[in-house]
């Protein structure tokens, strides 16, 4: 077995950085340095595949190629030409490059990642004659470029597929919770799984399920078909079959998890999803209205996403919290409440003071998340009995994030992939141009001084009249909407594209680039209307699920 240990890159959501290197720690990784939005860690073969197997808090892997220094197109050309491609593809192989740039020279990261397939195929065509084609939707070889100023990054990504998707939805409701960082929030909570865990508002079930696998210790990658490292010339599939089916990190849970939901739909759904992640033994979902919670007879943990009035909202959205305050008041003494949300007159209608706030992004929604030390009586008698509301350390991060708050843009409405993924501009190590900005909008002087435009450290500009714009132009209004120079806006004739070229129509049908066409609930069609089960499982790792075999239903299934 080759034990030879180089670098290893980790992306996670802002927040959940210091989450993401407990787990590498305790995996094993040696070096973990934690930078914005990634962990940077060494490790061998393995601890690649088990970085992507049985983290729960990364949404992707990336290993580093090479490191260099890059003024211009024609050098990015010149240093990728340098690399020795043969180790990596064939011409039987295909493969991809997606680039995320952040620099005065480089404004087009589609641009950048012409440039990098241009180097690999001219190289194939000097040495062979011929050459690799590009996949856009299912390459063997994923290539990440990341610029940030002058300092460059070309990394495999060894994911494909970001890591959130684990596998186990079968279903899905609007605006469901990214399991990454549902995981993350169960996780920056403490909760050792020494008592109940209960979601009141828990929709399709994200929360409950990876709480589930965190109590378990099960790995998340267990119900992933695949990953990108598969098709890698050096992949071991002896190896990866053993870490997939090593079950000794896994351990008994012996307390329950509770959801619960006032929509019978939202019940039904999370109860599949359950179902199908094989965890209905530790999961109870039941239908109920919050305003009817009652104490639990066990100690619990609480954990709730509540509507925010932005993607889900609700008739008395106020009334909503209010009640929850209200009801973890009266129905969870003695145990600890964590509540995300997105609105500050959300959180002060709760009317309870918080122990910690937490800074945590929610897809494009600047949250946080509140943790509510519940309690019988009066604080002052509480705390004589030596009851603790804010521990030291509660305190210290509590400081922390009223500077790092201070310091913040303000609530911004991103694009859900862009900041997710793609987006990611400042997740690597070198970052030396962030020692000019500071997390702080800076005012160019080259762009009208300061009676001009400013612009934050996106490169996103903003005139007097609130009107954004980026750097290729495009201009945004306060509600999200997207227009271009001639004030046309993308979803005029009902066809509306994201970022990645993704058209979506008025019914919400979803194509690819590739003439795919996914529906709301994740199903799969292909052009000849076949529709493929996502959450049917890959064969041949194993018998832990029996037959994992593919699945296609036709249209009337």
């Amino acid at each position: 077995m080759n034990n030879t240990e180089f670098e290893i890159i980790a992306k996670t959501f802002m927040g959940l950085e210091p989450t993401l290197a407990e787990e590498l720690t305790e995996l094993g990784a040696n070096n973990v340095q934690i930078g914005r939005r990634m962990v940077s860690f060494t490790g061998d073969k393995e601890m690649l595949y088990r970085a992507n197997f049985q983290l729960h808090t990364a949404i992707k892997v990336l290993k580093p190629i090479c490191h260099f220094k890059a003024l211009s197109a024609d050098d990015v050309y010149t240093e990728v030409m340098k690399i020795d491609w043969s180790q990596y593809l064939d011409n039987n192989k295909t493969f991809a490059v997606d680039s995320v740039v952040f620099s005065e020279e480089f404004r087009h990261s589609k641009f950048v990642s012409y440039k990098v397939k241009d180097a690999i195929v001219d190289q194939f065509r000097e040495r062979t004659g011929s050459r690799p084609n590009i996949s856009v939707a299912n390459p063997d070889i994923r290539l990440n470029m990341h610029i940030a100023e002058d300092q460059c990054t070309l990394s495999l990504d060894s994911s494909g597929e970001s890591l959130h998707r684990r596998g186990y939805r079968q279903e899905s409701l609007e605006a469901p919770l990214n399991e990454v960082l549902a995981a993350g929030m169960i996780k920056l909570t403490g909760w050792k799984a020494d008592t109940d865990f209960i979601d009141p508002m828990c929709g399709s079930g994200t929360l409950l399920i990876e709480a589930a696998l965190i109590a378990m210790n099960m790995s998340p990658g267990v119900f992933r078909k695949e990953y990108a490292f598969e098709k890698w010339n050096d992949f071991d599939q002896e190896l990866f079959d053993t870490i997939y089916n090593d079950e000794s990190r896994e351990r008994e849970f012996k307390h329950h998890i509770y959801g619960y939901d006032i929509d019978m739909k939202a019940v039904n759904t999370a109860r599949n999803n359950v179902k199908a992640a094989g965890l209905s033994n530790v999961i109870t979902i039941e239908q109920a209205d919050f305003k009817d919670f009652t104490q639990p007879q066990e100690k619990a943990i609480m954990v709730t996403n509540p509507p925010y009035g932005e993607r889900i909202s609700t008739p008395d959205l106020l009334g909503t919290y209010r009640m929850i305050g209200e009801r973890l008041k009266h129905a969870f003494q003695g145990n600890e409440a964590w509540v995300l949300s997105y609105r500050e007159e959300c959180f002060e209608a709760i009317g309870l003071k918080p122990s910690i706030k937490i800074p945590l992004f929610n897809g494009s929604l600047e949250c946080e998340f509140r943790k509510y030390q519940m309690f019988e009586g009066r604080m002052r008698e509480f705390r004589s009995e030596g009851g603790v509301v804010k521990t030291d350390e509660e305190k210290r991060a509590m400081a922390e994030k009223h500077r790092f708050k201070k310091n913040r843009d303000f609530k911004k409405r991103l694009d859900e992939e862009e900041e997710n993924e793609a987006g990611d501009i400042r997740s690597f190590k070198f970052l030396s141009f962030e020692k000019n900005y500071k997390g702080e909008l800076r005012k160019s002087s080259e762009r009208g001084g300061n009676n001009g435009p400013h612009s934050d450290r996106d490169g996103n500009r903003f005139d007097r009249d609130g009107k954004r714009s980026d750097r290729d132009g495009k201009r945004f209004d306060r509600d999200g909407k997207r227009f271009d120079l001639d004030g046309k806006r993308f979803e005029r004739d009902g066809k509306r594209f994201d970022r990645d070229g993704n058209r979506f129509d008025r019914d919400g049908k979803r194509f690819d680039r590739d003439g795919k066409r996914f529906d709301r609930d994740g199903k799969r069609f292909d052009r000849g209307g076949k529709r493929f089960d996502r959450g049917a499982r890959k064969s041949g790792k194993g018998n832990r699920f029996g037959d994992n075999t593919d699945r296609r239903f036709d249209d009337e299934d």
